[in-house]
């Protein structure tokens, strides 16, 4: 299948199996991943460590080779350097010059981004702004930073070259409850304006509170793709209230309840939370005895 404008990301098949020294399958790390991500949207990556999702962000970006399938990211194949500076990456782990301040370090990579002084002018101020880097902040060496700073400086970096799409790998960690009230606002301001946010986090009522779809992967393999709202309905109990909702798939239901005297049924499926449905995919797939196989 040949990906659409629509899509930011598309993978078909994509599989990434690390050798021994000898050339033999060592670890499946992923295995036939077929995923789309639509432009404009929040998608939440999630699975315990060893999942494949460090592997497939890898792979987004071109850091690391398939073993088989593809992937395409913003229309051109994963690695593209052509699309370098149209991605933004926030990793787990921030790397940056420790010697250097806050504005230091955004000036820097706006040059690395060929940005014009001027704009940069403008920018870094801004973006500095927008993470909650206040003046003091921005003026101390990264070496003095706490974790909540690092992160914080680490997406204003990921975001200097007003990127198409922005991969967050756990954007919370270190942040207190403020901090990441602020963070998950900044995700929804970002899928304002048009951007494309993929989102890995262990936090997954982070998760259903920012992302519009999500895929759960669990050793290397994608265990169900959907919208939240959809995937945390428990399609097997149905519960009957009274009230004036309507539901088009119950109507029959609904009109037997009338013929026995029930008066404005509302049928409806109770919602798990998705710690839940997180918690028994990984329980079932467990109890199932799949080989094990793991990622970084």
């Amino acid at each position: 299948m040949i990906p659409t404008n629509d899509e930011a990301v598309h993978t078909e098949h994509l599989t990434k199996v690390y050798k021994d020294f000898w050339g033999r399958d060592k670890v499946r790390a992923l295995d036939d991943l077929n995923l789309t991500i639509h432009r404009g949207e929040v998608f939440g990556l999630l699975g315990p460590n060893g999942s494949g999702k460090s592997t497939t962000i890898k792979l987004l970006l071109g850091l690391i080779f398939a073993s088989r399938g593809t992937a395409t990211v913003l229309g051109h194949p994963a690695g593209d350097t052509a699309i370098n500076e149209r991605i933004g990456f926030l990793p787990e782990e921030s790397y940056l010059y420790r010697f250097l301040n806050g504005e230091e370090t955004l000036k820097f990579y706006g040059r690395l981004f060929k940005i014009p002084r001027a704009e940069l002018k403008k920018r870094v101020p801004a973006l500095l702004d927008t993470v909650g880097l206040d003046a003091k902040a921005r003026k101390r060496k990264l070496r003095e930073y706490s974790k909540g700073m690092a992160r914080r400086i680490g997406l204003a970096q990921a975001l200097i070259n007003n990127p198409d799409l922005i991969l967050l790998d756990e954007p919370t960690t270190g942040l207190d409850p403020i901090g990441t009230r602020e963070m998950k606002d900044l995700i929804l301001s970002l899928k304002q304006q048009g951007k494309t946010v993929l989102l890995c986090s262990h936090l997954l009522a982070d998760v259903q509170d920012v992302c519009d779809r999500i895929t759960i992967l669990f050793r290397g393999t994608m265990q169900t793709i959907g919208q939240v709202k959809d995937l945390l309905q428990v399609k097997d109990v149905t519960q009957i209230q009274t009230g004036g909702m309507t539901d088009p798939q119950i109507v029959e239901i609904k009109t037997f309840l009338s013929r026995m005297g029930v008066k404005d049924p509302i049928v409806t499926h109770p919602t798990t939370t998705l710690e839940e449905l997180f918690i028994r995919i990984v329980r079932e797939n467990t109890a199932g005895g799949q080989s094990s196989v793991g990622s970084t």
